[in-house]
């Protein structure tokens, strides 16, 4: 699973930073190329908890594999991409059935104990990580090349399918994860839908997730089996969990969305300067991955008081930076601030597994990942109206978000910490 999402990042960092050049290079014009990359975030946006429930369905290597193939269709649409009819059209498998990274996270959280979760998730953002830093330098040198772009996304596309066959050839043992599944709910309470345990068909298909015969069901079954799991998400009481994702992430996005422009209006830092400060951060949060598991462990596994903690060294180092009167007070904002939101990431995402169970772990983060979606489709109108006032105008925004999100956490804290642990809710 580590390898598969390394190769995965690595060939897609390889090209998502060339595609403006490429799509400008077609003759688009910057409105019609960014209409492009909004379709893609609202395709994300919808798909990708449609899909992180039907991998609940229909099971993790089915829906895996489908996801990279296509995945890899969209790339090597992109590589024979001579028009920007071709271009918008390659983007839609990718943004419809890109989620392999959520599907992963979702295998691990089946295969792994709560208790090793967070350390496991960890080292598979590092993982991760490593390949997002390393594809642009190689895509970088790829596009020097006569006809690169065409070669780097043939190369993306190639990883692809690589890593279809890598998955194809783990040792599934979809026995064993199910009963897992089925042990660990004994021990959880349903915090879903109370009418989701009143029908009987549909909660033994959602049960049976990982069942052999579950991808020749109905399509019909399976998707009236989505849609009551994606119907229990909107039902439970998890609102608050997502919310407080929902504001870190519009707070982490304000603090990037101008960065560069920002220490060249303020300090006089050419572009050079950050882009080598942000891949100093990137290899920063690689580390904060591989430190999580003493972390977690100093913390006794409080996933929550951990989140609560990190994410008050966030809005403190996002504060800082935008206070800054020095260059140095940035590169120290930064080397801190890569700590505080890769374990930020992660601890959010173990809590809402916790708290949601094991049982529909795909549709949980599925559902995260639309929330990112849609920070992500917030955070630059949030940016431009602020960046109007200030330079430190998105940050000082961030700030402010980010102490809602620990409000937020302060008042719904006894919900969740109850002698240390993390105690589950009960509907």
């Amino acid at each position: 699973i580590f390898l598969p999402s390394f190769q995965d990042l690595f060939g897609v960092s390889m090209v998502v930073p060339l595609m403006n050049l490429h799509i400008k290079s077609l003759g688009a014009s910057p409105t019609v190329a960014g209409i492009i990359g909004s379709l893609y975030g609202i395709m994300q946006l919808f798909s990708s908890t449609f899909v992180g429930c039907w991998s609940d369905i229909v099971g993790r290597r089915y829906s895996l594999l489908a996801c990279i193939l296509l995945s890899a269709l969209g790339y090597f649409l992109l590589g024979t991409s001579t028009t920007v009819f071709l271009f918008a059209l390659s983007r839609v498998p990718v943004g419809i059935f890109k989620h392999t990274l959520s599907i992963s996270k979702a295998l691990l959280s089946d295969l792994v104990s709560e208790r090793d979760r967070p350390l496991v998730m960890g080292r598979f953002n590092a993982a991760s990580g490593v390949g997002f830093i390393l594809g642009p330098v190689v895509g970088g040198y790829l596009t020097e090349l006569e006809d690169g772009f065409y070669q780097t996304s043939f190369i993306c596309a190639s990883i692809f399918l690589l890593n279809a066959g890598l998955v194809w050839m783990l040792p599934w043992s979809e026995e064993n994860i199910d009963s897992r599944e089925r042990e660990q709910g004994k021990k959880r309470t349903d915090n879903f839908s109370a009418k989701r345990d009143c029908d009987s068909h549909l909660k033994s298909l959602t049960n049976g997730a990982m069942a052999s015969d579950s991808p020749f069901q109905s399509p019909w079954i399976q998707i009236a089996t989505v849609l009551k799991r994606i119907k229990g998400i909107a039902c439970s009481d998890l609102w608050d969990i997502f919310l407080v994702r929902l504001l870190m992430s519009v707070a982490i996005l304000l603090y990037y969305s101008n960065f560069t422009l920002a220490l060249d209006e303020r300090f006089g830092v050419k572009p050079l300067f950050s882009g080598y400060l942000m891949s100093y951060s990137s290899a920063l949060g690689v580390l904060a991955g591989c430190l999580l598991g003493p972390i977690t462990k100093l913390y006794q596994h409080n996933t929550y008081r951990l989140l609560l903690h990190s994410s008050t060294f966030t809005c403190v180092l996002i504060l800082l930076y935008a206070s800054a009167r020095s260059i140095w007070m940035v590169i120290l904002s930064s080397t801190f601030l890569a700590f505080s939101t890769t374990i930020g990431r992660t601890c959010i995402i173990d809590l809402e597994l916790t708290i949601g169970g094991n049982e529909a772990s795909g549709t949980l983060l599925g559902v995260g990942q639309s929330v990112t979606s849609v920070a992500r489709i917030i955070a630059p109108l949030l940016s431009g109206i602020a960046q109007e006032f200030s330079p430190c105008g998105p940050p000082s925004l961030g700030v402010g978000l980010a102490l809602a999100a620990i409000l937020i956490m302060n008042v719904n804290k006894q919900k969740y910490c109850s002698n240390g642990n993390v105690k589950l809710k009960n509907q």
